[in-house]
């Protein structure tokens, strides 16, 4: 059994006492359903697990009237071997996206306190406008990804220890063991290959056959298609397989903006739009919109049709490329691809730990990979993939005062190091770079019981 870091929200929500149903979305086989499954074992009394997909006789339930008393009266009916147990009782409604009146009936349940509720779903950005009534301010989501590179070292049976080690590390901005460090580099170049799919992971801890591995990323690869063939218009279905597949083409390049003339020479947005759309609403790919000022909020200066298109698993997309790609990233022989593998590991790391994707590119011979909000304000997030670490980019950003930048991050082979603005981590530190809000201001607004008070 693979840990996730979705337990630890899973729990922060049940916590809260007006939690409303949560829905956690992602693509398929992201694990959504193993995790949901053991947190409700552990935490329930009466689980009714609803799986759309398998069954789809099951949308019976939610046929005719959605209130809740309506609702949990048909479930004991379908499930009389159950018994509903007052704050006790999880509903658990698996692949959702297959039963619209579900998705609706969640604002009719989210103020039922007998039991709580969860949904899970892939491609619920695609099958949105099938559902009647959506539950807008009813509900709450989270956002499951494949195993981040911290999860990848639980499952590689690293020591939260180690773990530890690392952070305290980043945090006092000091070097790792060289030992440590070489082998920390080892792991997240094994990441790079393997990606985050459970499947993948579970499969290559028990065997350490890259073969085995290869074969299911391909599976995956496969099944994803298969999806578009069934939830796809008509009118979209190649093109959305055209734009995937142009994936690796589109990343290999020096010049990383997504362009259509790779899909299909002398098209464009009118035609390939959409179909980049569902990819994205299908969480296989993600986007780093280009930036017209590197100034916050960072998305207020998106570039709407500027854009890079990353793979949401680095292990499927380099399952996209020749069979010894593999052997060829373990080795550091890929010469000018290593571009297209490092920079997709971080977009995915980056987008795990909740980061909007931005670059800034203001000309054509200036270009930061990442602009991500660290710290409360706009950071430049430069990749390097050996240990030549000159950037002309960053340090013309850093040195122009019209920029004000006051800190920058170097992600490359290095241990960790200061120089100038420049904080120099080693790539496996991107598990760290958390997005946090930060509350400090709170605690400067006046007291509201004080205002009452004069008030009155």
């Amino acid at each position: 059994m693979l840990k996730r870091k979705t337990s630890d929200l899973l729990y922060e929500w049940k916590n809260r006492p007006e939690r409303l149903p949560l829905i956690v979305e992602g693509a398929r086989q992201v694990g959504k359903t193993t995790s949901i499954r053991d947190f409700a074992e552990s935490n329930y009394k009466t689980v009714y697990e609803l799986n759309f997909y398998i069954h789809p006789e099951l949308s019976s339930i939610f046929d005719g009237p959605l209130s809740s008393d309506e609702i949990l009266f048909r479930l004991t009916l379908s499930f009389p071997e159950k018994k509903a147990v007052h704050g006790s009782t999880l509903l658990f409604l698996d692949e959702i996206q297959h039963c619209p009146n579900a998705r609706t009936a969640l604002k009719f349940l989210a103020h039922d306190k007998r039991f709580d509720v969860i949904a899970s779903g892939s491609l619920l950005g695609i099958n949105y406008s099938k559902v009647s009534s959506l539950p807008v301010g009813y509900t709450e989501t989270v956002k499951m990804y494949p195993l981040d590179f911290e999860e990848f070292l639980w499952a590689m049976d690293i020591s939260p220890e180690t773990i530890e080690v690392l952070h305290s590390c980043f945090i006092d901005r000091r070097a790792v063991d060289s030992f440590v460090h070489e082998s920390m580099l080892r792991y997240f170049s094994l990441y790079m290959v393997i990606g985050g799919m459970p499947a993948v992971v579970s499969n290559f801890t028990k065997d350490r056959d890259y073969s085995n591995a290869l074969r299911i990323q391909r599976g995956i690869m496969s099944d994803y298609k298969k999806d578009v063939v069934k939830y796809a218009l008509d009118s979209e279905k190649t093109k959305i397989v055209r734009c995937l597949e142009s994936l690796p083409s589109q990343l290999a390049k020096d010049y990383k903006k997504f362009q259509y003339s790779i899909v299909e020479k002398g098209s464009g947005v009118s035609k390939y739009g959409g179909s980049l759309l569902w990819l994205k609403d299908a969480d296989i790919t993600t986007f780093c919109h280009n930036l017209s000022k590197l100034e916050a909020p960072l998305n207020a200066y998106m570039i709407e049709n500027a854009f890079k298109v990353y793979m949401n698993d680095n292990g499927l997309l380099v399952s996209m490329y020749a069979p010894d790609t593999a052997k060829r990233i373990m080795e550091g022989e890929l010469g000018l691809f290593k571009g297209a593998f490092y920079e997709n590991i971080i977009a995915t790391s980056l987008t795990a730990l909740n980061h909007e994707l931005f670059y800034f590119s203001p000309s054509d011979t200036l270009e930061i990979d990442f602009i991500i909000n660290f710290e409360g304000q706009p950071c430049p997030v430069e990749v390097k993939s050996g240990e030549n670490t000159k950037s002309k980019s960053l340090n013309t950003i850093l040195n122009t005062q019209k920029y004000k930048i006051n800190q920058a991050i170097r992600l490359s082979r290095k241990n960790v190091g200061q120089e100038g603005k420049i904080l120099s981590l080693p790539l496996y530190m991107v598990m760290f770079l958390k997005n946090e809000v930060d509350n400090s201001w709170i605690e400067s607004l006046p007291d509201i019981d004080e205002i009452n008070a004069r008030l009155h």
